[in-house]
């Protein structure tokens, strides 16, 4: 006759988390499919789902940059109630794309504004029209420049023209020395370029290159996605790296255009020649926003 054991649910999961050790498999239960990384003075990022969230928690309010979509904003919003009770003063967008604005309505009732460049704001209306109801718009828009001060903290967002989007948004957080920015970096990957939303490789250069003119040596940065989701953030020669890779791109489709190849063939490039060390997928839609950017 079979033997019966009746054991607690706590000692079934040490007892599973003891059978599968080995293959990964408890670690992956026991942890968070999301990250809840502190950095410095305070802030830090989120990641889980969609563009790298940055935040700020300190004893006068808390301070958002980006917000996925609305689970995992829902999941971000229950880890920094855990940290502190003060309100979420400000959530701040980069731009409009949804794996960064998604998450907004999750923040309805809870942040005191909602912040972005004028462009954003418009773009952000513009995707999601008919769907208001499940979007949380911003209500505080700049087009230069805009800060404000939480605590000791100063949070300044700078725009510094088209790039990614034609509303992207550098924000800085200047106790910390922190800059969040956004999609203006894909670290490693090949980056999505929206001409639709008034992207521009050739400005996004010197985006770029005013931001590594302004901002010194001890910056640290946050991007919005990397090849490796283990570097979203880094340094001063990462923004160099993705600055290279804009450059080498526009001269290699330059030079295919000049030696007569269509676009179709153009296309068809599987890496860009002196930025071998970005990755992943979607070169082709980098390859067609230089050729339509170059031939419109």
């Amino acid at each position: 006759m079979r033997r019966r054991q009746f054991i607690t649910q706590t000692g079934l999961s040490l007892a599973f988390v003891g059978f599968c050790r080995n293959s990964g498999i408890a670690s992956a239960l026991l942890n968070p499919a999301y990250n809840m990384k502190p950095l410095r003075n305070g802030v830090g990022i989120f990641t889980e789902q969609g563009g790298t969230i940055g935040w700020l928690v300190n004893p006068d309010g808390i301070v958002v940059v980006d917000s996925q979509f609305p689970e995992p904003a829902a999941h971000l919003l229950s880890e920094l109630k855990n940290q502190s009770q003060q309100p979420v003063s400000y959530l701040i967008n980069t731009h409009h794309h949804g794996d960064h604005t998604g998450g907004n309505i999750a923040f309805k009732g809870i942040a005191g504004h909602v912040v972005a460049h004028v462009n954003s704001a418009a773009n952000q209306k513009r995707v999601t029209a008919g769907k208001e109801d499940r979007q949380l718009y911003p209500d505080k828009v700049f087009d230069k420049e805009w800060s404000s001060k939480i605590g000791g903290n100063e949070i300044t967002c700078r725009y510094f023209g088209a790039g990614h989007t034609d509303g992207d948004a550098i924000i800085h957080f200047d106790d910390a020395n922190i800059v969040h920015m956004g999609d203006l970096v894909f670290n490693k990957r090949f980056p999505f370029i929206d001409r639709s939303s008034g992207a521009s490789i050739s400005n996004w250069i010197m985006v770029l290159d005013k931001t590594l003119k302004t901002f010194d040596n001890d910056t640290l940065y946050i991007f919005g996605h990397a090849l490796d989701p283990e570097k979203v953030t880094g340094g001063k020669d990462d923004v160099k790296a993705m600055r290279n890779f804009l450059d080498k791109l526009l001269n290699y489709v330059s030079g295919e255009i000049k030696k007569g190849k269509t676009k179709e063939e153009i296309i068809k490039a599987t890496s860009i020649p002196g930025a071998e060390d970005f990755a992943g997928q979607g070169i082709e839609r980098g390859l067609t926003a230089a050729y339509d950017e170059l031939t419109a």
